[in-house]
């Protein structure tokens, strides 16, 4: 349930969508959700650590065997590509609710915030092996870069083809 909750809340944000239509398509009645979640804002915050854990498990399957290099190129190419950009549902959740996150309850924020900080921690883990300085300060830009270059849609195919080759170089990594 939980996964059907991340993909759904991803595209539209937590106001964006309704329990009773959400628990329709996992094939369960509307007075089940309470049996599973507190309330609504319970289950944004565990589909957020959801989106997370499932974006890791993808990341992981991705790059597992390789140098920290060659992790950090294939992370960039996949987070800054039309593929990434263009499948919300499955996207990272820095971008899709990022915008939200004012209006978030406090858990859902926290969430949030342990995921965003897990992403840094692991490009900052990377850095760190390839002795690139300040690696923490480095992987915080990186985050945010990232999360830039794909959340403008207006000019988004030229930002990610500026963006990519540009945080390569910056990291040595061509």
């Amino acid at each position: 349930m939980l996964s059907e909750a991340a993909s759904t809340i991803r595209p539209v944000g937590p106001d964006g969508f309704g329990v009773a239509g959400l628990m329709a398509k996992v094939g369960l009645t509307h007075g089940g959700f309470y049996a599973h979640f507190k309330s609504k804002d319970d289950l944004v915050a565990q589909a957020i650590t959801q989106m997370f854990e499932d974006s890791n498990t993808r990341f992981q399957a991705r790059t597992t065997g390789h140098e920290p290099a060659e992790v950090l190129a294939i992370f960039l190419d996949y987070y800054l590509s039309v593929r990434h950009r263009d499948t919300p549902d499955r996207g990272c959740p820095l971008l899709g609710l990022s915008g939200d996150l004012a209006r978030m309850p406090a858990p859902a924020r926290e969430r949030f915030a342990e995921g965003a900080s897990r992403l840094t921690g692991l490009i900052t883990g990377l850095l760190e092996r390839l002795e690139k300085p300040e690696p923490e300060l480095l992987a915080t830009s990186v985050v945010s870069e990232i999360v830039g270059a794909v959340a403008d849609p207006a000019r988004s195919a030229q930002i990610l083809a500026a963006s990519r080759p540009a945080l390569k170089a910056r990291l040595g990594l061509t």
